[in-house]
């Protein structure tokens, strides 16, 4: 018998149908292709978070969908972002010593799980488990939750959007989700210029796993203007917002706004430059955006040790590293800026 030497492989051979999923900055789908080319240390993590893949694993069988499992991994990441292939081989070493149990439990508590206990496993906040749920229903082609229907009547606006506590956070996900599906987009869409503040920042984390449409996200454009406008939003919403807008694809719409924001004293709120550090990396890599960001979280309420910690994460990024390195020796930069890199690396770091 042929020795199995990666988890792909014995995955695949296992029968089941699989999935991959990214559950770090975004929920966001990982091809099994992708995946393969990562255990097998062939390209570094694409989307690496606070030095680690954080990820979703999805098997199930295909001729009974209640068999499956569902694995959280939390897995380290070497300098270059590439997976350890120690933590590789002490995974495919768990799942060798009970590979056929994998999908023949039925649900049975008694029946070892390959990955109980695993020093890698970790558990998704309640929000990223409510999205992660709408995600993974839709990829087996089964029903949304019980609170589909009522999210879907609640974004109608037909009770004047009253009540939205009664509204499960499920529900929001599922609708988010499958914004292509039963006119939800344009529901969605019509909804956000009346929303409460409260259910539209719910709604704004779960649109930061989706690609919004051109309406939909000209929705989000536009509340987002008139925020600004008005200035007395509080930080959490301007984050809510940031979030919501992320995934956009016109960049340009999105760089202009998050640069109005990088130039207004919201961007001073530690919760707001959190949001821009980790939902938009890409806009980032325009200088005319990465400047006025590393000057607000120098000078920010976040403080060095948010400087440091989100800076850190950030420089783990390939395509931001050296974008980043090159502000750091900026003679644009400002004494605030240079002192938080002096804190960061050492005083003689600014000097060359």
């Amino acid at each position: 018998m042929t020795e199995i030497t990666s988890l792909t492989e014995l995955l695949r051979n296992s029968g089941a149908q699989l999935r991959f999923f990214d559950m770090g900055r975004r929920i966001s789908k990982l091809t099994v292709e992708q995946f393969a080319k990562i255990e097998q240390q062939q390209i570094p993590y694409p989307l690496p978070y606070l030095h680690h893949a954080w990820l979703a694993l999805m098997l199930w069988n295909p001729k009974d969908k209640t068999q499956g499992v569902v694995w959280f991994l939390k897995l380290p990441l070497d300098e270059q972002g590439y997976l350890m292939q120690a933590v590789r081989d002490d995974l495919l070493n768990r799942l060798l010593q009970n590979a056929s149990n994998l999908l023949n439990s039925g649900g049975d508590k008694d029946t070892p799980d390959a990955l109980k206990d695993n020093p890698f496993s970790f558990t998704p906040d309640q929000e990223k488990m409510a999205v992660f749920h709408a995600c993974s229903t839709l990829a087996t082609v089964e029903p949304a939750s019980n609170y589909y229907a009522g999210a879907q009547d609640y974004f109608s606006g037909r009770d004047r959007f009253e009540n939205w506590q009664a509204l499960g956070f499920q529900g929001i996900a599922d609708l988010v989700i499958r914004h292509q599906q039963d006119n939800n987009s344009q529901l969605i869409s019509n909804a956000i210029p009346s929303l409460p503040d409260a259910p539209f920042e719910v709604l704004c984390t779960c649109l930061e796993h989706i690609e919004p449409t051109h309406e939909l996200f000209e929705a989000l454009c536009l509340r987002t203007e008139q925020t600004l406008q008005r200035g007395n939003a509080s930080g959490n919403h301007i984050a809510a917002l940031i979030r919501g807008l992320s995934n956009g694809r016109d960049q340009a719409r999105k760089n202009a706004l998050l640069l109005q924001i990088l130039n207004s004293d919201y961007a001073l709120e530690a919760e707001v430059i959190a949001a821009i550090a980790t939902r938009c990396t890409d806009a980032l890599q325009h200088p005319e955006l990465l400047h006025p960001f590393l000057e607000k979280l120098a000078a920010g309420k976040a403080g060095q040790a948010g400087f440091s910690r989100i800076l850190s994460d950030l420089m783990f990024i390939p395509a931001l590293r050296g974008l980043i390195l090159l502000q750091f020796r900026s003679n644009q930069r400002s004494e605030m800026l240079s002192k938080a890199i002096g804190e960061m690396f050492g005083q003689t770091f600014t000097t060359h």
